[in-house]
């Protein structure tokens, strides 16, 4: 999952760097219904989204995996924290035209993807249940199926809350926070 927070830290940095007047086009997250992992097509996506910021080709478990990206940023809006660029993110994947996986994240006051870090440790790898999960931290942020996953795992889900503090002249800092962070909070992130 760590190769995830990476991507989506570049994605939030290149829209951190963008923030200052405000940029992308804003967008509200689909509901969960509404997209399936497995199901739903590309074009049914860029239908309900619009077209995407950016668009990317990579390699995921030896499959050619389609990313899109979009992203939307203004320094005039409400983030959660203070002295944070408010930013939103979601990066969707495709492989064969078919959605296998989607990420969002937020530090808009409205739609955070903040989540409460405090029971991390009581999630245990093989016994806890996906549904125990989301008891204890809440709707994921993420959740991706093969080939973003290896093929012999279901359905994975991931939590991730990002902060992009600072601006273009005194230097910016990302914050990442995913459950793997936890321990040590908002940890500073190498860019």
């Amino acid at each position: 999952m760590d190769r995830f927070v990476r991507m989506a830290g570049v994605t939030a940095v290149a829209v951190a760097l963008s923030a200052c007047a405000g940029a992308g086009r804003d967008f509200i997250r689909p509901d969960a219904d509404s997209l399936k992992l497995g199901q739903t097509m590309y074009a049914q996506v860029v239908q309900k989204m619009g077209e995407p910021k950016t668009a990317s080709e990579v390699v995921r478990n030896g499959k050619q995996v389609k990313s899109i990206v979009y992203s939307y940023a203004n320094v005039h809006g409400q983030p959660l924290e203070q002295g944070v660029t408010p930013y939103r993110g979601m990066s969707f994947y495709f492989h064969n035209d078919t959605l296998v996986g989607e990420q969002f994240v937020s530090s808009f006051k409205s739609d955070n993807t903040n989540f409460d870090d405090t029971p991390v440790d009581r999630v245990q790898k093989g016994r806890t249940t996906r549904a125990e999960v989301i008891a204890l931290l809440g709707m994921p942020s993420a959740s991706f199926i093969a080939p973003m996953v290896k093929q012999t795992s279901s359905e994975v889900i991931g939590y991730n809350y990002q902060a992009i503090r600072g601006g273009l002249f005194s230097g910016l800092k990302a914050y990442i926070k995913t459950p793997r962070h936890c321990r040590s909070r908002l940890t500073p992130a190498a860019l």
